[in-house]
């Protein structure tokens, strides 16, 4: 297989960098709001690969895959074209179905430093590959447990990357599920 820029764990917090193409922009060169989503996802999924779990070999092995159930994004600023952007990741809760992700886009400055765009709250699902739920494999999910961190911690990492403008709400919660 071959490597490809991979992004690296920090702590338990993993960050993939991403360039910003024409391809992602609209007429005026501003990133459009649905590739935010995008670029969660890519990182979601070198996230994965770094954490050891091949997603493929998951579908055909074991006949489960992950799935997105609910997306919350928040839009701070508008990322440009050819801007250079960190995507974080960051496990907030896990049960043996789901797992929730805090993930944070934010734009390079040029003195250092970085700015947050975009603020997402993911949640996914493992699902068989007839769409029903089942519980991940215990092998799985203990390839996670190092990564899962509370939320109110999540928060404090990002408000300590010194974004002081950004103001955390009680909005950044992920929803409970009944």
């Amino acid at each position: 297989m071959t490597t490809l820029a991979a992004g690296r764990f920090e702590g338990s917090r993993f960050v993939f960098p991403i360039r910003v193409y024409y391809e992602d922009t609209d007429a005026a060169g501003i990133v459009y709001y649905a590739n935010y989503l995008k670029f969660a996802e890519r990182s979601r999924t070198e996230f994965l690969r770094q954490a050891g779990i091949d997603q493929s070999d998951l579908r055909e092995s074991a006949g489960i895959f992950f799935a997105v159930r609910r997306a919350e994004v928040e839009y701070l600023r508008s990322a440009r074209l050819d801007d250079v952007l960190q995507v974080s990741t960051q496990l907030v809760e896990m049960t043996h179905v789901k797992i929730d992700a805090l993930q944070s886009i934010r734009r390079a400055l040029p003195g250092g430093g970085t700015e947050e765009l975009a603020r997402v709250l993911m949640r996914v699902v493992c699902l068989r590959t007839d769409g029903r739920p089942v519980r991940m494999p215990g092998h799985i999910r203990d390839r996670f447990l190092p990564y899962v961190r509370p939320l109110s911690e999540a928060l404090q990492q990002l408000e300590a990357l010194g974004d002081a403008t950004v103001e955390t709400t009680g909005s950044a919660a992920p929803a409970r599920e009944e």
